[in-house]
């Protein structure tokens, strides 16, 4: 057994419902964990309330009788169990089928709704047997079209029962340190717990293979970009950049300057740069990385500068147009809006080395764009590509350097595993004539002084951003919610001032020409969900008003805050929310970023043991960096001591085996 195909039940049309949810493998599949767990056990009735969920077993006292509901076009059965000398009434819904089972004496469970005046459980699942005296454990699994969470689970056991190879992440010393139980045995656990003691135990060594592996991953590819011996010689004198610096129209902080002192320092040695660069919105990354472009421009290389938007790619091109007007340096702009004719003539000029400095979208990573000599790859906003776009993009140069930007301050203990194999400089520092922005968190019944507010803005001149609650980028909701507060204030300010509107349903073209409008002050208020996170720099927006805070994250808050206060007036952010909580009053008080992402990693719900949910993410699929913090620094020194002392070990040859078949960027 070595395909999907080769498991019982799993035909093409299968294959094909598997695929579309990311499962391409039997690997891909076994690690498809539950969602989360049923706990079924008997109740104990002389502690229920009228209306409380109950499971009980019996025996059926007499054949059912089926009462037909015309109005509601049901049929519902009626009959009685006996269950420790009392008697219930049971009545269910649709469940006629279960007539022939349903004999005088058979034994059964009921799980459904109690109604104590009646004495009667209105069953929502009948089941043939009695319950164990353990209780039993279910596994729920996320919803695949056409498969059936039994049938998951039936592939899922059929492959542990099979003589599939597991590959043991966990070195054998270390699985006997910890007295870890066999994987197989784990993941059957996982799938179909026996008992919640089994199940933790399952977790936990789970959980522990899960963080193993990928802080392995990350400090064996930090050894070989340490030990890389192709990275870009390049010779460049620091009085030349020095002077660049000296050149430009404001002085840059300590900070700014640390950085790039780490950035030249890089470059200028002989592995290869993976640096990333965190700070928050207006902190002054975007020079710092022009920076490092004209260090490349003086070593004769080209930088692409990669961004997850077209009008931030505007905006950084207008930038570097202004900043690199006395230099030499030849820029370009591409994006999927560049007519077919302008896209032929540059990628002509690009594969022949006239463009230094190329500044663009995913257009940047398109099959029949050729770089002459790509020595640096700049990625702003990093973390919102994908492995596949970045990789597309490092695999364009020779052995490019990587510098990579985040306006999301990373608090220390994510950066840990985040970004392990990368060298990380901060910027706290903000620059010079900046305002403070001032947050104030209201209730929502206050919407009276907020529009008055807003209208003593824009009377001055300045534009106001207003955010909705956003459940999806093309949810219907969200659209509503956009659409219900332009209504909303458009009765509020009649026509006094010009308000519009963007959301997931419009087209990128006419979305684009709504955000410019706005940049370009024709637009008074721009209503929007989180698409206006990234990627607008707008001065001359005073205000941000965010609806529902309390449905957003502290860092997502800190992050559209960060649109505003970027000129020298005075801005303001107003959280309006139906109740106000120590979340949004921590806001009011703080706009440090690093400290607002440490109190949210702190802060934040643990979750239920029962309630595993998967993140989406393919490394930890169970471990949580917050929940199992403790583990993670158990885990990271173990392997360091094994990287320390195992380099000629089977154990070690096996995972660096399969970390190089890994990306440096996964």
């Amino acid at each position: 057994m070595n395909r999907l195909s080769d498991i019982p039940g799993i035909g093409p049309k299968t294959l094909d419902n598997l695929r579309k949810v990311g499962i391409n493998t039997i690997d891909d599949l076994i690690h498809f964990y539950p969602r989360k767990y049923s706990i079924i056990m008997r109740s104990d009735m002389s502690n229920i309330n009228n209306g409380d969920k109950v499971t009980i077993d019996g025996i059926v006292e007499a054949v059912p009788t089926i009462i037909n509901i015309p109005k509601r076009k049901l049929k519902m059965i009626i009959f009685r169990i006996s269950n420790n000398r009392n008697i219930y009434n049971i009545c269910a819904f649709n469940l006629v089928y279960l007539c022939k089972e349903l004999r005088s004496g058979s034994k059964v469970t009921i799980i459904g709704r109690y109604n104590k005046i009646k004495n009667t459980i209105e069953a929502n699942e009948v089941r043939m047997g009695l319950l164990p005296n353990e209780p039993i454990i279910e596994s729920k699994y996320h919803s695949i079209t056409g498969i059936s969470g039994n049938s998951i689970n039936k592939f899922i056991v059929n492959v542990l029962d099979s003589d599939y190879e597991l590959i043991d992440f966990i070195p054998s010393d270390i699985c006997n340190k910890y007295n870890f139980i066999e994987k197989r045995y784990a993941l059957r656990e996982l799938h179909n717990p026996s008992s919640i003691i089994s199940y933790k135990r399952a977790l936990q060594r789970s959980k522990y293979e899960e963080l193993f592996m990928y802080l392995f991953k990350i400090n064996y590819f930090k050894y070989k970009i340490n030990n890389d011996d192709k990275a870009i010689s390049r010779k460049f004198k620091k009085s030349d950049v020095f002077k660049f610096i000296d050149n430009l129209s404001f002085k840059l902080t300590s900070d700014q300057l640390k950085c790039v002192e780490d950035i030249m320092l890089d470059l200028k040695s002989n592995k290869r740069m993976n640096r990333l660069i965190q700070g928050d919105v207006g902190s002054g990354k975007t020079i710092v990385a022009m920076i490092s472009a004209y260090i490349n421009y003086l070593s004769g290389y080209q930088t692409a500068l990669m961004v997850p938007t077209e009008i931030l790619a505007n905006q950084h091109f207008e930038e570097a147009s202004k900043l690199f007007k006395r230099y030499k340096i030849n820029i370009c702009l591409l994006t999927s809006s560049i007519n077919k004719k302008d896209k032929i003539s540059l990628y002509k000029k690009i594969s022949n080395g006239e463009i230094d400095l190329i500044i663009g979208t995913q257009s940047l990573i398109q099959e029949k764009l050729i770089y002459n000599n790509l020595g640096l790859i700049i990625t702003d906003e990093q973390h919102r590509f994908g492995v596949n776009q970045r990789n597309d993009l490092k695999n364009k140069g020779i052995h490019p350097d990587v510098l990579s930007m985040s306006a999301t301050p990373i608090p220390r203990t994510y950066a840990l595993s985040l970004y392990g194999d990368m060298d990380v400089s901060s910027i706290k520092t903000k620059p010079v004539g900046r305002k403070e922005v001032i947050t104030n968190a209201i209730k929502d019944s206050d919407i009276k002084s907020l529009l008055s507010s807003m209208k003593k803005e824009m009377d001055k001149g300045h534009q106001i951003y207003v955010i909705a609650p956003m459940i999806s980028e093309d949810d219907e909701e969200s659209i509503n919610n956009v659409i219900k507060l332009e209504e909303k204030f458009k009765i509020a300010f009649k026509s006094l001032y010009k308000i519009e509107s963007v959301h997931g349903k419009l087209k990128p073209i006419e979305k684009n020409k709504i955000m410019s409008r706005f940049e370009n002050g024709e637009t008074n208020i721009l209503i929007s969900t989180t698409v206006i996170e990234v990627g607008v720099n707008v001065p001359n927006a005073s205000m941000i008003v965010i609806f529902n805070a309390n449905l957003f994250g502290l860092s997502t808050l800190h992050q559209l805050r960060g649109r505003v206060g970027r000129g020298n007036i005075q801005s303001y952010c107003v959280l309006v929310a139906h109740e106000l909580n120590d979340r949004l009053k921590m806001l009011e008080k703080c706009n440090d970023g690093f400290e607002i992402s440490e109190y949210d990693f702190l802060h934040r719900g643990e979750g239920d043991l029962f309630g595993v949910k998967q993140s989406g993410d393919a490394v930890l699929r169970l471990a949580n960096i917050r929940k199992d913090y403790s583990l993670l620094l158990r885990v990271k020194e173990d392997v360091d001591k094994f990287i320390s002392n195992n380099w000629n070990n089977d154990d070690f040859i096996k995972l660096s085996n399969y970390c190089n078949n890994i990306d440096l960027l996964d």
